[in-house]
């Protein structure tokens, strides 16, 4: 296991920098019983988690942030930053300084400015460059403020910041988990110029002509209801990039330092609002549209902070951490006007024997784990090979630098 990275930051006196976890059943991710006061280290797995956001999705959005039942810490715990960077191998401290990343939730965060410069601040970055809108364009007005999405908006902001330190960030907030207003906040996004948007959220009964403007790169968390919950809106339309879950474990014993398996809990599979499939997916296991497409960390072992209704750090997880984070990754590759949802990813990796897909130096190869049940297919089981290094929980892997995106 990696050695801790040292952060001066208030309350907090040391940081333990890298989560281990071991295999098993359950890959949510606990904290050491009996660790030093100054360092918190994670070599286990959590015994629970439970949805910031709590509610139908049936309907509406609703966000995809699971939060540690351990709540609130006054110190960091969790992979950092400089953890998700050297991960995935991220040209972070160069990149992205031209780039924009905009984030669509619902509600209100108050805090949300001085909990991200918390964040940046404990993680050595530079201060963020960040603007909040409410859902027609104004710095002011905001909708009410929510517990649950405030984490969610905390989350988004940090994993941004997080793979893409020197991006602007925008957040749009709509005025409520409706999909009427969330698809307004989604086109006031466009308007304002965005070229990448993040969804951290999921539900039944979107539009998908909110999601579908040309010129700039969609995405969406897959969900966190694994195999069972299917592909949901908005990450099961065309345009968007579906973004799945892995477990992440510091291994010092491999080249990379790091293993990736696939989250159990992981949203992924067929449509299950019947998407018709893009022409560009060629799978014959899903008659509809087939996500994911891509993935990164979804596990609950990533650290965030939050100060509304909440005060301090936690351990945190979802395919809400996996999106914005990628997002930021698709910044740094710099042409997110030349996406077209998961169709690039597709293309690439089909053309590709699966003997050249497995030693692709864009992308980790996720080769073991399941987010459910589905006869050992590749909709649920990584490593197959029933359709080259594609499985439904961690699409085409996880990116190993930007070069693919």
């Amino acid at each position: 296991m990696k050695g801790p990275f040292k952060l001066a930051v208030p309350l907090i006196a040391a940081l333990a920098a890298a989560a281990c976890s071991a295999g098993g059943s359950s890959n949510l991710p606990i904290s050491a019983e009996g660790a030093p006061a100054a360092t918190h280290v994670l070599p286990g797995y959590l015994t629970g988690a439970h949805p910031a956001c709590a509610g139908s999705r049936v309907g509406q959005a609703q966000c995809d942030a699971l939060i540690s039942d351990r709540g609130a810490q006054p110190d960091i715990s969790g992979l950092t930053a400089a953890n998700l960077e050297a991960a995935y191998n991220l040209p972070s401290k160069k990149g992205g300084k031209k780039q924009s990343v905009y984030i669509v939730d619902s509600y209100d965060n108050p805090n949300i400015a001085s909990d991200l410069a918390t964040y940046r601040s404990a993680m050595g970055l530079p201060k963020p460059k960040f603007n909040k809108y409410n859902q027609t364009g104004q710095k002011s007005n905001y909708p009410p403020a929510d517990k649950g999405w405030g984490l969610e908006e905390d989350l988004d902001v940090e994993m941004v910041s997080a793979s893409c330190p020197n991006c602007t960030i925008n957040l749009v907030e709509a005025d409520d988990n409706s999909w009427t207003n969330t698809e307004a906040a989604e086109e006031e996004a466009v308007k304002l110029g965005a070229k990448i948007i993040s969804n951290s959220y999921s539900g039944t009964g979107a539009t998908e002509s909110g999601y579908d403007s040309k010129g700039l790169t969609y995405l969406a968390s897959g969900g966190d209801d694994g195999y069972s919950g299917g592909l949901v809106d908005p990450a099961t339309f065309q345009r968007v990039v579906a973004v799945g879950g892995t477990d992440l474990t510091a291994d010092t014993g491999t080249k990379r330092g790091w293993t990736e398996v696939v989250w159990s809990r992981a949203g992924a599979g067929c449509s299950l609002t019947q998407e018709a499939k893009p022409a560009w997916q060629t799978d014959t296991g899903c008659k509809y549209r087939t996500g994911d497409d891509i993935s990164a960390v979804a596990a609950v072992e990533v650290a965030e902070y939050d100060s509304y209704e909440y005060s301090g750090w936690f351990l945190i997880g979802g395919t809400s951490v996996s999106s914005p984070l990628v997002a930021g990754m698709y910044a740094l590759a710099g042409n997110a006007a030349k996406q077209t949802g998961g169709e690039n990813l597709w293309k690439a990796f089909t053309k590709l024997t699966i003997a050249k897909q497995e030693a692709s130096t864009h992308n980790f190869y996720i080769s073991s784990g399941s987010d459910g049940s589905c006869n050992g297919s590749y909709l649920c089981t990584a490593g197959t090979q029933q359709y080259g290094i594609y499985s439904g929980p961690s699409g085409w892997g996880t990116p190993d630098g930007v070069k693919e995106l």
